[in-house]
């Protein structure tokens, strides 16, 4: 099998997007950064996603799931502009 070069982007990003999230404890950085691996799929290119293994939609969905849960969290966990910015604009004002 040849490797890719997404594959080593992808780690890359997951691992920096651990270390922001552990280690600097910035849930913001961490969800955009975990995120952005979600652009270099590690896994093969050529196959469409109804022909994948059950494993590999798993993990990019858990993958998806938890950049989602980080984006969550630093809304609610934010306070002042950011949250009423995003408050009034779910709000329609």
């Amino acid at each position: 099998m040849k490797t890719s070069f997404n594959k080593y982007v992808y780690i890359l990003f997951v691992l920096f997007g651990l270390y922001q999230l552990i280690s600097k404890h910035a849930a913001g950085d961490a969800a955009m950064y975990l995120g952005l691996a979600l652009a270099f799929d590690p896994f093969d290119q050529q196959q469409s996603w109804k022909e994948r293994p059950m494993w590999q939609k798993a993990l990019l969905i858990v993958h998806l799931a938890i950049v989602a849960g980080l984006f969550g969290y630093m809304i609610g966990s934010s306070s002042g502009d950011f949250k009423k910015g995003v408050m009034d604009g779910w709000n329609g004002k």
